[in-house]
């Protein structure tokens, strides 16, 4: 059974700074500026307790998480209800990312999201295998009309899985403001995880910034905390002298009760003599600024330490709405020689709060300085900016940057083997971009007949994609590094797992094959059986295609071929008897 809601009475106004949402009668308090309905979601799982393996908002590679993680016990086919009543309003089915996927829309203004599922139960999957036969495609996301697939609260709607690019079996769930498309905490919406533990605050960073942008550059301090139960303090340290502009940075991660991995934090608070001088809250957010996460931390801690450390000051090229009560951006300056009391509150999405208190000296003396900055081109974040030789361009549109920048370009010799340019250092990988830039390489005059199999890759030689135009190669990177142009002229791997020409299939439910590219990537898949299209599923993790028997291929002998693309059009073909 699902876990019972209670009800409960909240008075709401917009008018006041923040807003005090109950989650259940015995629930602690979370802050919010907006109402949400409270009892209109039940679970989505009938697991009990819940326990998760994500939290909404936890810091990932290059994006917050979008939903709330719920463990499944390491296991498939656990029952998927529908939240609420509503209309399936989006089937989606992708190699990676979600796998297969349900949207509903509900009568209160916002989405429900399953993702990762093995299966959809009988009444939706009847209306997606004719799409993807229909499209001649595996992939498929379509909108059904709000009449053709309604569900009632609790039905039934799929089966738990581990399917596109899930690390174990779990249920991505989401609630998303269906007008915005915004993603909102589902705590706030009365979604239950059994929670009495405060955060845990494991270190405390302070950042000499002086007036300068932030980057790979600005000095450090790290202080360890130590501490428990809600209560933290700086390990053998009361006091830190600080002088002139600094910033601070806190590493924190929460669990709930249960069966609980680290997970993220709901709200980080810093104080500057009892006035908030910085709130962060992982209410909601969109998707096109989640990937802005790498400006909200120090991205440089995370690639060189692997740490992850919540800066509590914001760029100014950072475009996420999770901040408020800002004074100066969170940059705080210790001039005036007196004796400041700081104080961090970390909270979590069920209300547990920890603090983090200490003492800061304003000391002219206690002084780090800035190294001076590389010789270099300065760039601002608030315009586009453009850098050009004879032998390479760079674009960089408004809104790539987080920060001005010092931009650096060197030019380095070309590699070994399968290159047709010199290796082109843009910058460095340190500084983050909210977008990709446009990078137009010059090529050799050997490329002349490969040039359709041309890309740019960077010294790991990972494809960044690129297309061959009036003598350049130009791609779209989404980081800064080194480039140089390669190609790509051979066709992707086939190899059979349980089927061989002339083999009897009977006893068996499927063909399988694992299918790979050397550089560029795969393109497409099209399985033929008797020369009519297939469906042919496919898990990117595992590089695993296959092909489930239906009514459609009788009794008998039938011919099979399997045709795999690369990004490059380079092909390969399989084909071979085989009897059922």
């Amino acid at each position: 059974m699902s876990l019972p809601l209670k009800s409960t009475t909240v008075k709401l106004s917009f008018y006041t700074l923040f807003l005090f949402v109950a989650i259940n009668a015995d629930a602690q308090q979370i802050f919010s500026k907006n109402s949400y309905p409270l009892t209109d979601f039940r679970q989505p799982l009938d697991i009990v307790p819940p326990a998760l393996a994500g939290s909404f908002g936890e810091l990932r590679s290059n994006h917050f998480h979008s939903g709330t993680d719920f463990r499944t016990n390491q296991r498939t086919g656990y029952p998927i209800y529908a939240v609420a009543d509503g209309y399936i309003s989006r089937l989606r089915v992708q190699n990676s990312g979600f796998g297969l996927a349900l949207y509903i829309n509900h009568p209160n203004g916002f989405t429900s999201v399953y993702g990762h599922l093995s299966r959809f139960s009988p009444k939706i999957a009847q209306q997606v295998k004719p799409i993807q036969y229909k499209n001649k495609s595996y992939e498929t996301d379509e909108f059904p009309s709000s009449d053709l697939i309604p569900v009632r609260k609790g039905d039934v709607i799929a089966y738990s899985g581990n399917t596109g690019s899930s690390g174990g079996p779990h249920l991505h769930f989401e609630l998303r403001d269906t007008k915005t498309e915004a993603t909102v905490n589902p705590q706030l919406l009365g979604i239950q995880i059994p929670d009495n533990i405060p955060p845990v605050i494991s270190s405390m960073y302070v950042y000499r910034l002086n007036g300068k942008p932030f980057n790979e550059f600005t000095p450090k301090q790290y202080f360890q905390v130590v501490g428990g139960s809600g209560k933290y303090n700086l390990n053998k340290v009361t006091t830190i002298n600080l002088s002139g502009e600094v910033g601070f940075g806190i590493s924190a991660t929460d669990r709930h009760n249960g069966n609980s991995g680290l997970n993220g934090v709901y709200s980080i608070e810093l104080f500057l003599d009892g006035k908030a001088v910085y709130t962060s809250a992982l209410e909601r957010f969109s998707f096109e600024n989640s990937k802005a996460i790498n400006s909200h931390i120090d991205y440089p801690a995370l690639l060189n330490l692997k740490r992850s450390i919540q800066k509590s000051f914001v760029d100014p090229g950072n475009p996420l709405q999770i901040y408020s009560n800002l004074v100066n951006s969170g940059r705080i300056a210790f001039n005036d020689g007196k004796l400041h009391e700081m104080k961090y509150i970390i909270t979590d999405a069920k209300g547990n709060k920890s603090i983090l208190l200490f003492n800061v000296q304003a000391d002219s003396k206690a002084v780090i300085n800035s190294p001076s900055p590389t010789s270099g081109t300065p760039y601002s974040y608030a315009n586009m900016n453009e850098f050009n030789n004879t032998l390479v361009k760079v674009i960089l549109p408004k809104g790539t940057l987080y920060n001005d920048l010092n931009f650096v370009y060197k030019t380095l010799p070309r590699p070994q083997g399968n290159a047709f340019s010199a290796i082109h250092q843009i910058h460095n990988n340190l500084n983050p971009l909210h977008v990709g830039f446009e990078l137009w390489i010059k090529a050799d005059s050997t490329l002349s007949k490969y040039q359709n199999k041309a890309i740019i890759v960077n010294t790991n030689r990972s494809s960044q994609g690129g297309y061959f135009e009036n003598g350049y190669v130009k791609a779209t990177p989404r980081t800064f590094g080194s480039f140089f142009i390669a190609i790509d002229t051979i066709a992707p791997n086939i190899i059979p797992v349980n089927i061989s020409n002339g083999k009897n299939m009977a006893g068996l439910t499927k063909m399988s094959f694992r299918i790979s590219d050397n550089l560029s990537g795969i393109k497409s898949f099209n399985g033929y059986i008797d020369g009519q299209w297939i469906l042919m599923e496919f898990d990117t993790k595992t590089a695993s295609l296959w092909h489930n028997f239906d009514e459609r291929t009788a009794i008998g002998k039938h011919t099979f071929e399997l045709l795999v693309v690369d990004m490059k059009d380079n092909t390969r073909r399989y084909a071979i008897d085989f009897y059922r």
